[in-house]
């Protein structure tokens, strides 16, 4: 049922807002149009459901498990106990080389397939056969279909990586498409070849790093935005949670740091993908749906912003370090 939705989606979609079907070229007009629906199908963020209304209707869990860093072993444990625990949303890449992992995690659980949000990412490499990329994608997580798809890096041949991800949401292959780490002028770049708006960015995004500028930016377009680092990341997380202002909040809570930095993503409007390969602290960055922050507690943590995050995504011609991304790689080269 889930996978005729999309494809009845994908359809009036396609009859909405393209000129014609057999191009992948829009003008301002068909934008405009893509913007509007985009807009009228965006829901808030309904926190007593945990959940999020994406920009084409699919409701997304605000909240989950990240596995960049786990091993393949971590992850299955650990995607294992997300979902026993009651956690709903899987994310993974094919950058992280876990995604065989995230799959046999989701079998063990015996939570049904329907009631899972699996979030993947395409790596640069193979945005030129993005086709390809998707089957084998969709092989190694051993599922039908994909929740939500992400351009993992703004390298290499993004445009037609997205429109690959456009053709394969119409083919039912995908819920819900997107970008990650994406800044104005790439995000430009999709969007003067989209026919579907994406559904959300993915960023580096918590209490030190707010992306309001980027959250303005994407706002026409129904976009959400996804935080990784939500918990500060690189070393930050301990600076993170021994800040003043965020001990003091989790003091008056009775709750703890990680706790009050997951909810203050949530009613700012972010999805949460803390990593954890300790159970305990899986089940602790799930509990933050019996308790609500104050005006005053987020203009407090509105105050911690420092702007800049771990990399600058903004700057990227003749970057050295990202000169590797569009090198071939075995991803079906996993455990």
């Amino acid at each position: 049922m889930i996978r005729k939705i999309s494809i009845v989606f994908a359809s009036i979609m396609c009859i909405s807002i393209l000129t014609a079907c057999n191009s992948v070229k829009t003008d301002s007009s068909t934008l405009n149009a893509a913007k509007e629906i985009a807009q009228s199908k965006q829901g808030a963020f309904n926190l007593e459901k945990g959940t999020v209304t994406l920009n084409n209707g699919v409701v997304m869990p605000a909240l989950g498990l990240g596995t960049f860093t786990l091993s393949p072993a971590q992850t299955e444990e650990s995607v294992y106990n997300a979902l026993i625990t009651g956690v709903r949303l899987i994310d993974t890449a094919n950058a992280y080389m876990n995604e065989r992992a995230v799959g046999r995690g989701i079998k063990r659980s015996g939570v049904p397939r329907e009631d899972i949000f699996i979030t993947t990412k395409l790596w640069p490499s193979g945005y030129e056969d993005a086709a390809k990329a998707i089957d084998e994608t969709l092989t190694r997580l051993d599922l039908e279909y994909i929740d939500l798809l992400l351009l993992h890096q703004p390298f290499g041949n993004y445009t037609e990586g997205y429109r690959a991800m456009e053709i394969a949401l119409k083919e039912g292959k995908i819920r819900s498409i997107g970008l990650s780490n994406f800044f104005e002028e790439r995000f430009d770049e999709i969007m003067n070849i989209a026919t579907i708006p994406p559904a959300v960015l993915q960023i580096e995004l918590n209490p030190f790093v707010h992306q309001s500028e980027m959250r303005e930016y994407i706002k026409p377009y129904g976009t959400v935005l996804n935080a990784w680092f939500p918990l500060g990341g690189r070393g930050n997380t301990q600076t993170m949670f021994n800040n003043e202002i965020i001990a003091a909040i989790a003091q008056a809570h009775g709750k703890t740091s990680a706790q009050v930095v997951l909810r203050w993503h949530l009613q700012a409007g972010s999805i949460a993908i803390p990593g954890s390969s300790n159970a305990n602290h899986i089940r602790e960055n799930f509990s933050i749906f019996d308790f609500e922050l104050t005006d005053e507690e987020m203009h407090r943590i509105k105050t911690l912003d420092r702007g800049q995050g771990s990399f600058e995504f903004r700057n990227l011609d003749g970057d050295a370090r990202f000169s590797s991304f569009t090198a071939p790689r075995d991803f079906n080269d996993q455990e």
